[in-house]
Protein backbone atom coordinates (compact mmCIF):
# COMPACT_ATOMS: atom_id res chain seq x y z
CA UNK A 1 0.00 0.00 0.00
CA UNK A 2 1.16 3.21 -0.81
CA UNK A 3 1.77 5.92 1.43
CA UNK A 4 2.04 10.04 1.19
CA UNK A 5 2.76 13.21 2.86
CA UNK A 6 0.90 15.98 2.14
CA UNK A 7 1.95 19.79 2.66
CA UNK A 8 -0.42 22.90 2.01
CA UNK A 9 0.32 26.60 1.35
CA UNK A 10 -1.49 29.34 0.96
CA UNK A 11 -5.31 29.93 1.73
CA UNK A 12 -8.26 28.20 3.10
CA UNK A 13 -9.62 26.97 -0.04
CA UNK A 14 -6.21 25.11 -0.35
CA UNK A 15 -6.72 23.51 3.07
CA UNK A 16 -10.23 21.99 1.85
CA UNK A 17 -9.46 20.75 -1.23
CA UNK A 18 -5.65 19.62 0.95
CA UNK A 19 -8.51 18.04 2.92
CA UNK A 20 -10.45 16.42 -0.28
CA UNK A 21 -7.15 14.94 -1.93
CA UNK A 22 -6.48 13.35 1.28
CA UNK A 23 -9.81 11.75 1.57
CA UNK A 24 -9.85 10.98 -1.93
CA UNK A 25 -6.36 9.14 -1.77
CA UNK A 26 -7.35 7.16 1.63
CA UNK A 27 -10.42 5.87 -0.39
CA UNK A 28 -8.04 4.64 -3.12
CA UNK A 29 -5.94 2.49 -0.65
CA UNK A 30 -2.97 4.68 -0.08
CA UNK A 31 -2.22 5.67 3.29
CA UNK A 32 -1.24 9.43 4.58
CA UNK A 33 1.63 9.69 7.21
CA UNK A 34 4.01 12.43 8.24
CA UNK A 35 7.29 10.96 7.75
CA UNK A 36 9.07 11.82 4.46
CA UNK A 37 11.47 9.00 4.43
CA UNK A 38 8.51 6.31 4.60
CA UNK A 39 6.35 8.25 1.80
CA UNK A 40 6.10 7.22 -1.66
CA UNK A 41 4.47 10.72 -3.11
CA UNK A 42 5.10 14.12 -1.47
CA UNK A 43 2.00 16.43 -2.49
CA UNK A 44 2.74 20.03 -2.35
CA UNK A 45 -0.78 22.13 -2.50
CA UNK A 46 0.85 25.51 -3.80
CA UNK A 47 0.16 28.93 -3.11
CA UNK A 48 1.70 31.35 -6.05
CA UNK A 49 -0.05 34.86 -4.64
CA UNK A 50 4.07 36.34 -4.20
CA UNK A 51 7.58 35.58 -4.78
CA UNK A 52 8.03 34.45 -1.06
CA UNK A 53 5.33 31.55 -1.64
CA UNK A 54 7.32 30.64 -4.71
CA UNK A 55 9.99 30.35 -3.15
CA UNK A 56 8.46 28.43 0.05
CA UNK A 57 7.15 26.14 -2.97
CA UNK A 58 11.07 25.03 -3.93
CA UNK A 59 12.03 24.59 -0.79
CA UNK A 60 9.69 21.95 0.58
CA UNK A 61 10.44 20.48 -2.59
CA UNK A 62 13.93 20.26 -2.33
CA UNK A 63 13.90 19.05 1.28
CA UNK A 64 11.87 16.59 0.45
CA UNK A 65 13.98 15.13 -2.40
CA UNK A 66 16.79 15.60 0.15
CA UNK A 67 15.07 13.58 2.63
CA UNK A 68 13.98 10.90 0.62
CA UNK A 69 15.72 10.50 -3.09
CA UNK A 70 13.26 7.96 -4.36
CA UNK A 71 10.09 9.61 -3.11
CA UNK A 72 7.50 11.56 -6.19
CA UNK A 73 6.86 14.59 -5.73
CA UNK A 74 2.90 16.01 -6.91
CA UNK A 75 3.07 19.74 -7.50
CA UNK A 76 -0.84 21.21 -7.41
CA UNK A 77 -2.39 24.35 -6.67
CA UNK A 78 -2.21 27.63 -7.94
CA UNK A 79 1.80 27.25 -9.01
CA UNK A 80 1.20 23.86 -10.90
CA UNK A 81 -1.81 26.37 -12.41
CA UNK A 82 0.63 29.66 -13.60
CA UNK A 83 3.98 27.90 -14.14
CA UNK A 84 3.30 24.72 -15.63
CA UNK A 85 5.24 25.11 -18.72
CA UNK A 86 8.42 25.61 -16.84
CA UNK A 87 8.08 23.28 -13.72
CA UNK A 88 8.16 19.78 -16.33
CA UNK A 89 11.96 21.19 -16.62
CA UNK A 90 12.80 20.70 -12.98
CA UNK A 91 14.28 17.48 -11.68
CA UNK A 92 13.13 18.07 -8.39
CA UNK A 93 9.27 17.60 -9.66
CA UNK A 94 7.52 14.53 -10.96
CA UNK A 95 3.32 15.08 -11.31
CA UNK A 96 2.14 18.48 -12.50
CA UNK A 97 -1.67 18.50 -11.83
CA UNK A 98 -4.11 21.73 -12.20
CA UNK A 99 -6.62 23.51 -9.91
CA UNK A 100 -9.35 21.88 -12.29
CA UNK A 101 -8.23 18.07 -11.72
CA UNK A 102 -7.41 17.97 -8.23
CA UNK A 103 -10.30 15.63 -7.37
CA UNK A 104 -8.18 13.19 -10.35
CA UNK A 105 -5.05 12.80 -8.42
CA UNK A 106 -5.90 8.90 -7.35
CA UNK A 107 -6.46 8.44 -11.66
CA UNK A 108 -3.34 10.53 -12.19
CA UNK A 109 -0.85 8.53 -10.02
CA UNK A 110 -2.46 5.16 -11.27
CA UNK A 111 -2.00 5.76 -14.90
CA UNK A 112 1.51 7.60 -14.27
CA UNK A 113 0.45 10.59 -16.27
CA UNK A 114 3.04 13.25 -15.07
CA UNK A 115 1.18 16.69 -16.60
CA UNK A 116 -2.24 17.28 -16.00
CA UNK A 117 -3.12 20.78 -16.19
CA UNK A 118 -5.83 21.94 -18.76
CA UNK A 119 -6.75 25.89 -19.15
CA UNK A 120 -9.07 27.12 -16.66
CA UNK A 121 -10.83 29.72 -18.12
CA UNK A 122 -12.24 26.31 -20.19
CA UNK A 123 -14.04 25.73 -17.38
CA UNK A 124 -17.80 26.87 -16.34
CA UNK A 125 -18.70 24.07 -13.53
CA UNK A 126 -17.55 24.16 -10.36
CA UNK A 127 -16.46 20.32 -8.66
CA UNK A 128 -18.35 19.74 -6.11
CA UNK A 129 -17.20 16.71 -3.72
CA UNK A 130 -18.33 15.62 0.01
CA UNK A 131 -15.75 16.02 2.71
CA UNK A 132 -16.53 13.80 5.21
CA UNK A 133 -13.40 14.66 7.41
CA UNK A 134 -11.55 17.15 8.39
CA UNK A 135 -8.69 17.83 11.04
CA UNK A 136 -9.37 21.14 11.91
CA UNK A 137 -12.22 22.35 14.99
CA UNK A 138 -14.02 24.76 12.12
CA UNK A 139 -14.85 22.52 9.09
CA UNK A 140 -14.38 25.17 6.45
CA UNK A 141 -16.54 24.41 3.19
CA UNK A 142 -15.69 25.90 0.03
CA UNK A 143 -18.63 27.59 -1.48
CA UNK A 144 -16.97 28.96 -4.86
CA UNK A 145 -13.90 28.90 -6.98
CA UNK A 146 -12.22 31.67 -9.27
CA UNK A 147 -12.65 35.19 -9.26
CA UNK A 148 -13.93 37.93 -11.81
CA UNK A 149 -12.05 41.25 -10.99
CA UNK A 150 -8.82 41.97 -12.44
CA UNK A 151 -6.66 43.79 -10.05
CA UNK A 152 -3.63 45.22 -11.25
CA UNK A 153 -1.30 43.22 -9.35
CA UNK A 154 -2.99 39.40 -9.04
CA UNK A 155 -2.34 36.92 -10.78
CA UNK A 156 -5.16 34.34 -8.85
CA UNK A 157 -8.08 35.33 -11.56
CA UNK A 158 -5.24 33.16 -14.78
CA UNK A 159 -4.72 30.14 -11.58
CA UNK A 160 -8.18 29.78 -10.21
CA UNK A 161 -10.31 31.23 -13.41
CA UNK A 162 -13.92 32.67 -13.75
CA UNK A 163 -16.30 33.11 -10.77
CA UNK A 164 -18.08 29.36 -10.42
CA UNK A 165 -20.44 28.62 -7.42
CA UNK A 166 -21.62 25.80 -5.51
CA UNK A 167 -24.70 24.91 -5.29
CA UNK A 168 -27.33 25.74 -2.33
CA UNK A 169 -28.19 22.19 -2.19
CA UNK A 170 -24.10 21.24 -2.10
CA UNK A 171 -23.40 23.62 0.37
CA UNK A 172 -26.32 22.67 2.94
CA UNK A 173 -25.88 19.15 2.42
CA UNK A 174 -21.81 19.53 3.79
CA UNK A 175 -22.85 21.97 6.35
CA UNK A 176 -25.72 19.63 7.63
CA UNK A 177 -22.68 16.62 7.07
CA UNK A 178 -20.56 18.43 9.15
CA UNK A 179 -23.35 19.29 12.34
CA UNK A 180 -24.42 15.77 12.50
CA UNK A 181 -20.92 14.66 12.65
CA UNK A 182 -20.98 16.70 15.71
CA UNK A 183 -19.15 20.20 14.07
CA UNK A 184 -20.39 23.40 15.80
CA UNK A 185 -18.54 26.02 13.40
CA UNK A 186 -18.32 26.23 9.44
CA UNK A 187 -16.03 28.76 7.80
CA UNK A 188 -17.31 29.37 4.32
CA UNK A 189 -14.35 29.65 2.18
CA UNK A 190 -13.36 30.46 -1.56
CA UNK A 191 -11.23 32.41 -3.63
CA UNK A 192 -13.88 35.41 -3.86
CA UNK A 193 -16.83 34.21 -1.87
CA UNK A 194 -18.45 38.13 -2.38
CA UNK A 195 -19.24 36.93 -5.78
CA UNK A 196 -20.87 33.54 -4.92
CA UNK A 197 -24.02 33.04 -6.87
CA UNK A 198 -23.44 35.72 -9.63
CA UNK A 199 -22.76 33.32 -12.34
CA UNK A 200 -26.07 31.07 -11.75
CA UNK A 201 -29.19 32.15 -14.24
CA UNK A 202 -31.25 33.66 -11.13
CA UNK A 203 -27.95 35.78 -9.95
CA UNK A 204 -28.33 34.36 -6.22
CA UNK A 205 -26.26 36.33 -3.90
CA UNK A 206 -24.22 35.60 -0.72
CA UNK A 207 -27.19 36.67 1.67
CA UNK A 208 -29.84 34.07 0.13
CA UNK A 209 -26.86 31.19 0.70
CA UNK A 210 -26.61 32.46 4.44
CA UNK A 211 -30.62 32.79 4.61
CA UNK A 212 -30.45 28.92 3.99
CA UNK A 213 -27.94 28.27 6.44
CA UNK A 214 -29.45 29.65 9.19
CA UNK A 215 -32.08 26.64 9.08
CA UNK A 216 -29.57 24.80 9.09
CA UNK A 217 -28.17 22.63 12.60
CA UNK A 218 -25.03 24.47 12.55
CA UNK A 219 -24.36 26.10 15.64
CA UNK A 220 -22.09 29.39 14.28
CA UNK A 221 -21.04 30.20 10.69
CA UNK A 222 -17.69 32.43 10.04
CA UNK A 223 -17.33 34.12 6.59
CA UNK A 224 -13.78 34.45 4.72
CA UNK A 225 -12.53 37.56 2.81
CA UNK A 226 -15.58 40.06 1.85
CA UNK A 227 -14.72 43.29 -1.14
CA UNK A 228 -15.48 46.15 1.09
CA UNK A 229 -18.51 46.76 -1.91
CA UNK A 230 -20.33 43.13 -0.68
CA UNK A 231 -21.17 44.83 2.19
CA UNK A 232 -23.94 47.11 2.44
CA UNK A 233 -26.09 48.15 5.39
CA UNK A 234 -28.86 45.87 4.78
CA UNK A 235 -26.31 43.25 4.75
CA UNK A 236 -24.58 43.99 8.18
CA UNK A 237 -28.11 44.68 9.59
CA UNK A 238 -28.59 40.54 8.60
CA UNK A 239 -25.90 39.56 9.93
CA UNK A 240 -26.21 41.75 13.45
CA UNK A 241 -29.93 40.25 14.22
CA UNK A 242 -28.11 36.21 13.25
CA UNK A 243 -27.20 34.25 16.46
CA UNK A 244 -25.20 32.11 14.51
CA UNK A 245 -23.16 34.55 12.80
CA UNK A 246 -19.37 34.83 14.47
CA UNK A 247 -19.01 38.86 14.45
CA UNK A 248 -15.33 38.40 12.68
CA UNK A 249 -15.05 40.31 9.32
CA UNK A 250 -12.04 39.89 7.38
CA UNK A 251 -11.62 43.00 5.12
CA UNK A 252 -9.86 42.85 1.09
CA UNK A 253 -8.68 46.06 1.78
CA UNK A 254 -5.00 46.15 -0.13
CA UNK A 255 -4.70 49.87 0.52
CA UNK A 256 -6.70 52.89 1.77
CA UNK A 257 -5.63 55.89 -0.38
CA UNK A 258 -7.10 56.93 -3.36
CA UNK A 259 -4.69 56.97 -5.97
CA UNK A 260 -3.47 53.59 -4.87
CA UNK A 261 -6.33 51.97 -4.78
CA UNK A 262 -7.44 53.63 -8.10
CA UNK A 263 -4.05 51.98 -9.65
CA UNK A 264 -4.95 48.63 -8.38
CA UNK A 265 -7.96 48.48 -9.80
CA UNK A 266 -9.89 48.63 -6.37
CA UNK A 267 -13.31 50.57 -7.46
CA UNK A 268 -14.07 52.07 -3.77
CA UNK A 269 -13.01 54.77 -1.66
CA UNK A 270 -11.19 55.92 1.13
CA UNK A 271 -14.24 57.25 2.74
CA UNK A 272 -16.54 53.85 2.32
CA UNK A 273 -13.73 51.85 3.38
CA UNK A 274 -14.08 54.61 6.56
CA UNK A 275 -17.50 54.50 6.55
CA UNK A 276 -18.03 50.56 6.36
CA UNK A 277 -15.55 50.14 9.51
CA UNK A 278 -18.06 52.70 11.23
CA UNK A 279 -21.10 50.86 10.30
CA UNK A 280 -20.02 47.20 11.19
CA UNK A 281 -18.67 48.81 14.65
CA UNK A 282 -22.01 50.33 15.38
CA UNK A 283 -24.08 47.36 14.45
CA UNK A 284 -21.60 45.01 16.79
CA UNK A 285 -20.51 44.55 20.02
CA UNK A 286 -16.83 44.02 20.34
CA UNK A 287 -16.76 42.41 16.54
CA UNK A 288 -13.27 41.46 15.15
CA UNK A 289 -12.26 43.66 11.94
CA UNK A 290 -8.78 42.45 10.09
CA UNK A 291 -7.91 43.54 7.15
CA UNK A 292 -5.37 43.03 3.94
CA UNK A 293 -2.91 45.51 3.13
CA UNK A 294 -0.31 45.81 0.47
CA UNK A 295 2.38 48.35 0.97
CA UNK A 296 5.07 49.98 -1.70
CA UNK A 297 2.92 49.45 -4.75
CA UNK A 298 4.04 51.05 -7.90
CA UNK A 299 4.36 55.01 -7.29
CA UNK A 300 3.05 54.65 -3.81
CA UNK A 301 5.21 57.66 -2.53
CA UNK A 302 5.67 58.29 0.79
CA UNK A 303 2.57 61.09 0.76
CA UNK A 304 0.12 57.85 0.03
CA UNK A 305 1.46 55.55 2.12
CA UNK A 306 0.97 57.66 4.98
CA UNK A 307 -2.72 58.54 3.85
CA UNK A 308 -3.29 54.74 4.39
CA UNK A 309 -0.97 54.46 7.64
CA UNK A 310 -3.36 57.53 9.12
CA UNK A 311 -6.50 55.92 7.84
CA UNK A 312 -5.93 52.91 9.62
CA UNK A 313 -4.79 54.44 12.75
CA UNK A 314 -8.03 56.32 12.91
CA UNK A 315 -9.89 53.54 12.40
CA UNK A 316 -11.55 51.07 15.14
CA UNK A 317 -10.40 47.59 13.21
CA UNK A 318 -8.74 44.69 15.25
CA UNK A 319 -5.59 43.73 13.06
CA UNK A 320 -4.03 44.31 9.73
CA UNK A 321 -1.87 41.45 7.72
CA UNK A 322 0.56 43.31 6.03
CA UNK A 323 2.73 42.07 2.64
CA UNK A 324 5.05 43.99 1.12
CA UNK A 325 4.02 44.23 -2.95
CA UNK A 326 5.42 41.50 -4.94
CA UNK A 327 6.13 41.76 -8.75
CA UNK A 328 4.34 39.23 -10.37
CA UNK A 329 5.06 38.81 -14.42
CA UNK A 330 1.62 39.17 -16.59
CA UNK A 331 -0.05 41.18 -14.65
CA UNK A 332 -0.08 45.22 -15.31
CA UNK A 333 1.27 46.59 -12.27
CA UNK A 334 4.66 44.58 -13.23
CA UNK A 335 5.28 46.99 -16.18
CA UNK A 336 4.43 50.27 -13.69
CA UNK A 337 6.79 52.80 -13.50
CA UNK A 338 8.30 53.64 -10.14
CA UNK A 339 8.82 50.43 -8.84
CA UNK A 340 9.48 51.11 -4.78
CA UNK A 341 12.74 49.60 -3.31
CA UNK A 342 12.60 46.35 -0.66
CA UNK A 343 14.47 48.35 1.72
CA UNK A 344 11.72 50.67 1.97
CA UNK A 345 8.63 48.31 1.52
CA UNK A 346 10.26 46.08 4.69
CA UNK A 347 10.33 49.78 6.20
CA UNK A 348 6.67 50.14 5.92
CA UNK A 349 5.85 46.69 6.34
CA UNK A 350 7.06 47.72 9.95
CA UNK A 351 5.23 50.83 10.37
CA UNK A 352 1.55 48.73 9.58
CA UNK A 353 2.78 46.01 11.88
CA UNK A 354 3.14 48.42 14.92
CA UNK A 355 -0.12 50.03 14.20
CA UNK A 356 -1.66 46.24 13.89
CA UNK A 357 0.03 45.53 17.41
CA UNK A 358 -1.70 48.30 18.71
CA UNK A 359 -5.28 48.06 17.53
CA UNK A 360 -5.02 43.84 18.29
CA UNK A 361 -3.59 44.78 21.69
CA UNK A 362 -6.59 47.81 22.20
CA UNK A 363 -9.19 45.13 21.05
CA UNK A 364 -8.25 42.26 23.23
CA UNK A 365 -8.47 44.42 26.57
CA UNK A 366 -11.76 45.57 25.89
CA UNK A 367 -12.66 41.69 25.63
CA UNK A 368 -11.57 41.07 29.11
CA UNK A 369 -14.19 40.71 31.88
CA UNK A 370 -16.74 39.85 29.00
CA UNK A 371 -18.57 36.88 28.09
CA UNK A 372 -18.34 34.95 25.29
CA UNK A 373 -18.68 31.70 23.89
CA UNK A 374 -16.03 29.48 22.94
CA UNK A 375 -15.60 25.56 20.47
CA UNK A 376 -12.73 24.11 22.98
CA UNK A 377 -10.32 22.04 20.97
CA UNK A 378 -9.82 18.30 21.07
CA UNK A 379 -5.81 19.08 21.51
CA UNK A 380 -4.14 21.20 24.30
CA UNK A 381 -1.80 24.33 23.80
CA UNK A 382 1.30 22.83 22.90
CA UNK A 383 3.06 24.92 24.80
CA UNK A 384 1.38 25.89 28.21
CA UNK A 385 -0.36 22.20 28.32
CA UNK A 386 -3.88 24.39 28.41
CA UNK A 387 -7.32 23.82 27.17
CA UNK A 388 -7.54 26.70 24.06
CA UNK A 389 -10.26 27.87 21.02
CA UNK A 390 -11.20 30.42 19.77
CA UNK A 391 -14.22 32.56 20.68
CA UNK A 392 -17.02 33.87 18.29
CA UNK A 393 -14.91 37.28 17.78
CA UNK A 394 -11.66 35.57 17.04
CA UNK A 395 -10.21 35.62 20.16
CA UNK A 396 -7.16 32.57 20.93
CA UNK A 397 -8.36 31.46 24.86
CA UNK A 398 -6.49 29.37 26.93
CA UNK A 399 -8.42 27.17 30.11
CA UNK A 400 -6.63 25.58 32.73
CA UNK A 401 -9.79 23.07 33.11
CA UNK A 402 -10.51 19.31 32.93
CA UNK A 403 -10.30 17.04 29.23
CA UNK A 404 -14.04 16.68 29.72
CA UNK A 405 -14.65 19.79 28.00
CA UNK A 406 -12.35 19.00 25.04
CA UNK A 407 -14.54 19.35 21.82
CA UNK A 408 -17.51 21.39 23.36
CA UNK A 409 -18.82 24.55 23.07
CA UNK A 410 -18.92 26.61 26.05
CA UNK A 411 -20.05 29.69 27.32
CA UNK A 412 -17.07 31.57 29.45
CA UNK A 413 -15.79 34.50 31.11
CA UNK A 414 -12.70 36.31 29.78
CA UNK A 415 -10.25 36.70 33.07
CA UNK A 416 -6.73 38.20 31.74
CA UNK A 417 -4.24 38.25 29.28
CA UNK A 418 -2.06 35.09 29.43
CA UNK A 419 2.52 35.75 29.10
CA UNK A 420 2.58 36.14 25.42
CA UNK A 421 -0.15 39.14 25.76
CA UNK A 422 -1.34 37.07 22.11
CA UNK A 423 -4.18 34.86 23.92
CA UNK A 424 -6.61 35.38 27.05
CA UNK A 425 -7.22 33.27 29.59
CA UNK A 426 -10.68 32.06 30.09
CA UNK A 427 -12.82 30.25 32.84
CA UNK A 428 -16.05 28.09 31.95
CA UNK A 429 -19.40 29.78 33.13
CA UNK A 430 -21.06 26.54 34.66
Amino acid sequence: MKKFVIKTLGCKTNQVESALIAEILLNNNYLETDNIKEADYFILNSCSVTQTADKKNFSYLKRAKKENPYIKTVVTGCMAQLQKDNLLKNNIIDYIIGNYEKNDIAKILEKHRNYTVSDIFEHNDFRYKKLYQTKRTRASVKIQDGCNNRCSYCTIPYARGKNRSNSIENIIEQINLFADEGYFETVLTGIHIGQWGLDFEDKKTLRNLLEEIEKTNIKRYRLGSLNPLELDENFINFLSQSEKFCPHFHLSLQSVCNKTLKAMNRYYTEAQIIDLVNTINSKFKNVFIGSDIIVGFPDENEEDFNCTLNNLSGMNISKVHVFPYSKRKGTPAYEMPNQIEEAEKKNRVKKIQDISGKKHLEFLKRNVLTENEIIIEKNRDKKTNLLKGVTKNYINILIDDSDKYKDTLQKVLITGFYADKEKLTAKIVT
